[in-house]
């Protein structure tokens, strides 16, 4: 067991889709619809990663993520943002404490090595942005094809 990830999308499809490609490779995936449904369920749940969209419905992933950071009993939790993020919204997620981004569409095995260091404890790639600097244009998102 590679470790627990809660994925947070409001596309269904997406959703399945990131959970497939991590479930074979050894992690434990609970999935939720938004933030709120994600504020819900991660006490019980536990997770060693969450990966967050941006734009949702209720909650969005920026917001969700400020929330986790907030609360004592999730502030440990490492998040990934997995959305078509503009650097807008990644200086945002920065400052909401957010430890990687992933670009949509992604390589599933970008996906996959971004959870795996998450949950070991590291930054999400060399040079990848982390919560301690703001990331350049260039690393805000893997691009298409890259990996």
């Amino acid at each position: 067991m590679s470790g627990r990830v809660l994925v947070v999308d409001d596309n269904k499809v997406i959703r399945q889709l990131i959970r497939v490609n991590l479930e074979l490779e050894g992690f434990e995936v609970v999935t939720a619809a938004d933030g709120a449904e994600c504020l819900d369920i991660v006490h019980r749940v536990q997770p060693d990663v969450i990966t967050l969209d941006v734009v949702m419905p209720r909650l969005d992933g920026l917001r969700t993520a400020a929330r986790l950071r907030a609360d004592p009993r999730t502030r440990g939790i490492r998040i990934a943002i997995v959305s078509a993020c503009t650097q807008l919204e990644v200086e945002r997620g920065v400052a909401a404490g957010v430890d990687a981004f992933l670009g949509k569409p992604f390589e599933p095995s970008d996906l996959v090595n971004v959870v795996r260091r998450l949950a070991l404890g590291g930054p999400a790639a060399p040079g990848a942005p982390s919560s301690e600097g703001a990331p350049t244009e260039g690393q805000a998102a893997a691009a298409p094809g890259s990996g």
